[in-house]
């Protein structure tokens, strides 16, 4: 005869777990483990992305309250190796390619006539000169793989993770910009290896400097958050925007333009969210 604490036990596992499912509508791991930090690592490579929760809220953009579900953040903006993983994954797009995505797509970018990293550093050091339509697709790819669903932030998610519950009006002093971002003043004109200027209170780097970082505005169009290696102190701050210009493909030869690559834009990259 069956113990009746085991068989207590054993039905309430059963109780809680399907309730786990019923509420989720999934039932892998990732969907019922609590919110905490956690490590994505990318196949067929060495990279990995650490993902920090954010547990949600009110945002104010443009005047306009926003409610932001819980989510995860990548810490540090997205390294090279990460995007070498997704480029080297398949067979690129034609380099004039000017097809437009279906909203399940995953292409991967053609080749840049540059060097994308300027020579500045690899491993280690942000992704830059990328459109958001390159930066999205990471994401569509990193989805594919991991069976988890990445995307671009929002900039009221962007906004939430970089002030880290510091007030609305917050902007950071001289001293707090020294300390947390590569700017002007102390970035010698180039980005930097992610996650070396201090992390801000929810354990997130790079937020207010070295690459911008792509997101979607309340409309869904790209956005550039945040200030960057190239900007003085005043544009240091959570609510730096930037929408593409021609400026940032001035030098770009191909015809039409690369909707990859942005030949003039060493300061465009990206960090990935994470749905729970």
């Amino acid at each position: 005869m069956n113990n009746p604490t085991q068989a207590m036990l054993r039905a309430s596992l059963l109780v809680a777990l399907a309730l786990a499912v019923g509420l989720s509508g999934r039932s892998t791991p990732f969907a019922q483990q609590r919110m905490a930090p956690y490590r994505e690592s990318l196949p067929k490579s060495t990279a990995k992305l650490d993902m920090v929760p954010v547990s949600g809220g009110q945002v104010t953009i443009g005047g306009k309250s926003v409610t932001v579900a819980p989510f995860y953040i990548a810490k540090t903006e997205t390294p090279w190796e990460a995007f070498d993983a997704f480029q080297g994954s398949g067979e690129p797009s034609p380099p004039y390619d000017r097809t437009v995505f279906g909203p399940d797509a995953i292409a991967r970018p053609s080749r840049s006539y540059l060097l994308p990293d300027l020579g500045w550093g690899h491993n280690g050091y942000p992704v830059i000169n990328v459109s958001a339509e390159n930066a999205e697709m990471f994401c569509r790819w990193l989805s594919s793989v991991t069976k988890k669903k990445y995307r671009l932030p929002t900039e009221a998610e962007w906004e939430m993770a970089c002030r880290a519950d510091k007030p609305a009006n917050w902007k950071p002093t001289k001293a707090e910009a020294d300390q947390a971002a590569w700017y002007k003043p102390n970035s010698k004109e180039t980005t930097h290896p992610v996650g070396k200027k201090a992390a801000n209170a929810w354990g997130i780097h790079d937020m207010l400097g070295n690459a911008g970082e792509w997101a979607k505005d309340l409309q869904g169009k790209p956005v550039l958050c945040g200030g960057t290696f190239q900007d003085e102190l005043g544009l240091v701050s959570p609510f730096t925007r930037r929408y593409w210009s021609p400026e940032w493909q001035d030098s770009d030869p191909q015809m039409p333009k690369s909707r990859w690559w942005l030949s003039d834009g060493p300061f465009a990259g990206f960090r990935v969210v994470c749905e729970p």
